[in-house]
Order: C-alpha cells, then sequence, then structure tokens
C-alpha cells in the first residue's frame, strides 16, 4: 500500500511539474505599423459588398442564450432575397459588413466569420446545444491539467480557451479570418486595470505594437466571456511606444481641443484610453468578460457615427463616404429575472448580491448605448429637415449654409431583445433563462424563433425590406 502511494504521489507531482510549465501563447511585438494590412475594416473592404448599405451586427453577452439568440438572427437574414447592385439575387447576410461581438455573442460572431455558410450545417450540435460548461468544469477538475492550471501565466481562461478551439475553432487564428472574404468581426474583452474597451482588431493592436494575426480565435472568444472570479483574466503582452505609433492622423485632427468641431467627449475619451497603452510601465494587460464595459457591443458603432459627423463638419473625408444607409441590428439577449427581495426584511445573500450588483449597472449602460443611438437618428433627421426647409434653401448668408453640416445617410435601428416580444409568456420563460454555458435543446430553439420573430415584426426591419425590395423565405423548419 506504501508503495501504490509513494507511486500515486510520485505520478502526481510529475503531472504538476510538467503542467507547471505551461504558459500562456504570447502575441508577438511589431516594429512598424501599416495601416494597409492587417485583420481591420480598411482591409476588409475589398472583399465586402461594394454598395450604399453598411450592415452591422452587435451581438450581446449572455452565454449560450446569447449565442443562439444571434444565431436566430442570422438564420433570418439568410433567408432574405434581396438584388444586389449588379443585379443579382443575394441574401441580406451578404451585405452585413461588420459584427460586433461580447462574451457568448462573440462565439457565434466568430463562429460566422470562420466558416460563412457552412456555420449552419454544424453549429447547433458543435456549440448551442453542447453542455459546455460541463465541459468545462471537467478540463478544471481533471488531474492531468492541474499543473498548467498552477501555473502562474496559465489560469482557467486559458484552460478554456483550449477546450473553445477543440471544439469549435480548430486551430484557427485571426490569420484565418484576414484570409477569408467574410465581414468583419469585432470581438470585444474589457481591460481589468482600466475598464476600458479592448477591440481584437488591428487597429487596437497598432497601440500595443503587436499582430494580431497569430492569436488564436479562441483567446478571443475566452478573454470575451471571462466572467471575474469563475474565469482568469486573459493576458496580452503590452509593446506600445515601441513601434513609433500614435493613432491614425486624422482622428488627431477631430479631437484637437482647437478644433470647434470635435465630436463628443466619449470619442475624446477614447483616444485618451488607447494613448494609455504607450505606458512603457504597462507591459501587461489582463482581459476580462466584455460585458463589463460594453455588453452591447454598441460603443465602437456610436464612436464611429460621431467621428464621421465630425470629418465632415471639418471637410475631411472618411471611409464610409459612399455609404447613403447604415443598418445597426442590435441583437440584446439581456435578461432582467425578478426578485422577491423586496417582500423581505433580511438581505439578499452575498453571491445573490454580487451578481445583481454586477448586472445592474450593465443593464443600464445597455439601455443607455441603445437611447444614444436613436438619439444620433433623430439629431441627423432634425438637421436634415432643418436644412431642407424652404427658409434655410432660401438664405444667402454663406456662414448659415455652413452651420449645419450633416451625413445624408439614412439610419436604421433594429432592436432584437426579449422586451420586444408580445407573447408575455414566452417572455417570461426566455427572460428566466441563464447565463450559462449549457441550456436544454428545447430552450435554445425558442431563442432562435423567438429572435427570428422580433426581427421580422420590427417596424425598423419592416421599413428596410420595402426600401430595398428584400423578400424573406418562408422558414424550412
Amino acid at each position: 500500500m506504501s508503495r501504490y502511494r509513494g507511486s500515486s504521489l510520485l505520478a502526481l507531482s510529475t503531472l504538476l511539474l510538467l503542467g507547471g510549465c505551461a504558459t500562456r501563447p504570447v502575441n508577438p511585438p511589431i516594429t512598424h505599423v501599416d495601416e494597409s494590412s492587417g485583420y481591420r475594416y480598411a482591409t476588409r473592404r475589398q472583399h465586402l459588398p461594394q454598395n450604399e448599405t453598411l450592415g452591422v451586427l452587435t451581438f450581446s453577452g449572455g452565454g449560450t442564450r446569447a449565442a443562439a439568440f444571434s444565431y436566430g438572427v442570422l438564420e433570418v437574414l439568410r433567408r432574405t432575397e434581396v438584388t444586389l447592385p449588379d443585379g443579382r439575387q443575394g441574401h441580406l447576410i451578404d451585405g452585413i459588413d461588420v459584427i460586433t461581438g461580447v462574451s457568448g455573442g462573440s462565439f457565434t460572431a466568430l463562429a460566422y466569420g470562420l466558416y460563412g455558410d457552412k456555420l449552419f450545417d454544424t453549429y447547433e450540435q458543435d456549440f448551442l446545444k453542447r453542455n459546455v460548461q460541463g465541459e468545462l468544469i471537467g478540463s478544471v477538475l481533471n488531474p492531468g491539467n492541474w499543473g498548467a492550471l498552477w501555473s502562474p501565466t496559465w489560469g482557467r481562461a486559458e484552460q478554456a480557451a483550449k477546450l473553445y478551439d477543440q471544439i469549435l475553432f480548430h486551430g484557427a487564428t485571426y490569420a484565418d479570418l484576414d484570409r477569408g472574404n467574410g465581414p468583419l468581426i469585432v470581438v470585444q474583452a474589457t481591460d481589468i486595470s482600466t475598464g476600458s474597451r479592448v477591440g481584437f482588431v488591428q487597429n487596437f493592436f497598432d497601440y500595443i505594437c503587436s499582430d494580431l494575426n497569430p492569436v488564436p480565435l479562441s483567446r478571443a472568444a475566452a478573454a470575451s466571456s471571462a466572467v471575474p472570479m469563475a474565469l482568469s483574466p486573459v493576458t496580452l503582452s503590452n509593446y506600445g511606444g515601441t513601434c513609433n505609433y500614435d493613432g491614425p492622423s486624422w482622428l488627431r485632427s477631430i479631437t484637437d481641443p482647437r478644433n470647434p468641431a470635435r465630436p463628443a467627449a466619449r470619442a475624446i475619451r477614447r483616444v485618451q484610453e488607447l494613448d494609455s497603452y504607450h505606458d512603457s510601465k504597462r507591459p501587461y494587460i489582463h482581459l476580462v468578460d466584455g460585458g463589463l464595459a460594453d455588453n452591447l457591443g454598441m460603443r465602437a458603432v456610436l464612436e464611429a457615427l460621431e467621428e464621421m459627423e465630425a470629418l465632415r463638419s471639418i471637410g475631411k473625408p472618411t471611409p464610409l463616404d459612399h455609404i447613403k444607409r447604415i443598418v445597426v441590428i442590435t441583437v440584446n439577449s439581456l435578461s432582467s429575472p425578478a426578485t422577491n427581495w423586496d417582500e423581505s426584511e433580511s438581505s439578499p445573500g452575498d453571491i445573490a448580491l454580487l451578481i445583481k450588483s454586477t448586472g445592474v449597472p450593465i443593464d443600464r449602460y445597455s439601455y443607455e448605448s441603445t437611447e444614444q443611438l436613436r438619439d444620433i437618428i433623430a439629431r441627423w433627421n432634425l438637421l436634415r429637415s432643418i436644412k431642407n426647409s424652404p427658409a434655410f434653401s432660401a438664405s444667402k448668408d454663406p456662414a448659415l449654409a455652413q452651420s449645419i453640416t450633416v451625413p445624408d445617410i439614412q439610419l436604421y435601428a433594429i432592436d432584437v431583445s426579449f422586451p420586444e416580444l408580445k407573447d408575455k409568456a414566452e417572455f417570461e420563460y426566455l427572460n428566466n433563462l441563464p447565463t450559462s454555458f449549457v441550456l436544454p435543446p428545447e430552450a435554445v430553439d425558442r431563442l432562435r424563433a423567438a429572435a427570428g420573430k422580433i426581427l421580422l415584426e420590427s417596424p425598423d426591419f419592416q421599413r428596410l425590406e420595402k426600401d430595398t425590395g428584400a423578400k424573406v423565405m418562408p422558414d424550412p423548419r
């Protein structure tokens, strides 16, 4: 018996020693920035339809609930036929230029960017109806992984990334997305030190003087969904300040304090956040769940619209000068289950309170993001109506003519979220689904169906159908 125990301890010690050598993948440095290469919108444009419509999808966080809900929207867009600029028949999904993904939504976004139409043959079984959470817990409890998990540079999030790679991404990196012809996929995480948003696109990696292409897609998904305490942060190496890069010149021009047409403080603060990565005292960036900074993936869209307004106001060209229509479909799987806390004098338990205290700010922040997009639409419409009014047109004052600048773009804001459901019983069911990476198959199917129903009943989506001549084909299921 003593020899058996000794052999077991020796074997366990060997496993821990070997596993202790595990280290995180290191994102490599670059010596200079080339804004015409790498995985960014500027290089994606050659692969995207050159029409006058910019299609943007934003997929929120929420575990498998979010992954299934966003997938349901993709399914409807895939069976919505539309006439392409060259006269050929295509589908609305082919006109999507950018997809942002946060936490659970990042899996659907990345998987579609990687596999394209092939995703619809495999995603349901490979991920949506799989007990990913159980497999992750099993990998953490596996003694063969304990040594790696004890390593200071290999935490539970790296173990999660390894699992995601095995079941969904199969070794793919951003180089695979860069070579593909799909939309730009912007997966977002949160810098836990500053609370700022970190996007897995080369534009951000320029600021940290690093090459995004070798980074595994699984690490981006793991970073975006690394819920604090449940998973460890994902760490990036920061080489900021070593490649002589301080951001694009056009961005500097509109954030100059002397420029009266600079955008709102939100965009200016974003520049300041990016500048902070040039600090040599920050050689590492620790990333956690993207929902802490922006659970809708909407902030980048808002900043882009504000920057476009500012550039137009000072007569500068923008990457969107050819665009006449911007369609933003916000897929928000946020759930807010009711509590009975107010019925009892006793205060909630610590764990329940912790979950709620992080969820409430995220809920309110998500609401504000949606309303800010609607505010931009209202502002553009108001300025456009003033500029087109007879009194304005009759004015001979040059200063007045230059005082109102507004992009000649129609904005469509399509909200796909649980409160938009007319069936209250179905709303209650979906709203009470947990945020986890395992759901019953029935829940997955009902989430997909609900997303499609909400999208089709959206007044803005119906207006888009009318304006583009799109036609939704029947669901084959």
